[in-house]
């Protein structure tokens, strides 16, 4: 099941980020996430935009969300999305799924375009963005550095909205 990310879920959502945190490049964070951050990290992006979770049998098994991508004004159509899956589910078709739940639902907002970034190499995720429709448009060089290596980071964005959505956006604002 696919749902609204729920205060309660914050310790499934920490167990899930802190492994990525403590074992991958996925997240260039390199301490631990206490469940109450993460709580306020959920809160937070909740007054304005989707946090998502997938939930098999009371076990939170991924989440997805999308925050904004710049605080410059000029950027307020474009966000940076975040997806997670619990390192025991992969491969399972999880992400696709929480991806799709979380760009139908980005439908409603007045949302251009999702940037994602990827700590490079990641197959899988660079395979699950252009399943999902990203074009990689950018890589950085040696950005971030984790584990005692230097890393890159490509930038995969898809547009959500036509030209003629994009345009009323631009006039009603």
């Amino acid at each position: 099941m696919i749902r609204d990310a729920q205060e309660g879920d914050s310790l499934q959502i920490c167990q899930i980020y802190n492994y990525y945190i403590e074992n991958s490049a996925a997240t260039f964070e390199e301490q631990r996430v206490e469940q109450c951050t993460m709580a306020k990290r959920i809160a937070s992006i909740q007054t304005s935009l989707p946090w998502l979770v997938y939930e098999e049998a009371g076990e939170i098994l991924g989440y997805a969300y999308v925050s904004p991508w710049k605080e410059r004004s000029a950027y307020r159509f474009a966000v940076e999305s975040s997806i997670y899956i619990a390192n025991s589910a992969a491969g399972r078709g999880i992400g696709k799924r929480l991806y799709q739940a979380l760009l139908e639902r980005l439908a409603d907002y007045p949302i251009s375009t999702v940037i994602a970034g990827i700590t490079l190499p990641n197959p899988a995720s660079i395979v699950l963005h252009e399943r999902m429709g990203f074009n990689k448009v950018a890589e950085f060089e040696r950005v971030g550095f984790k584990f005692g290596n230097w890393m890159n980071v490509g930038y995969w964005q898809r547009q959500i909205k036509t030209e003629e959505q994009l345009n009323h956006l631009s006039n009603r604002d």
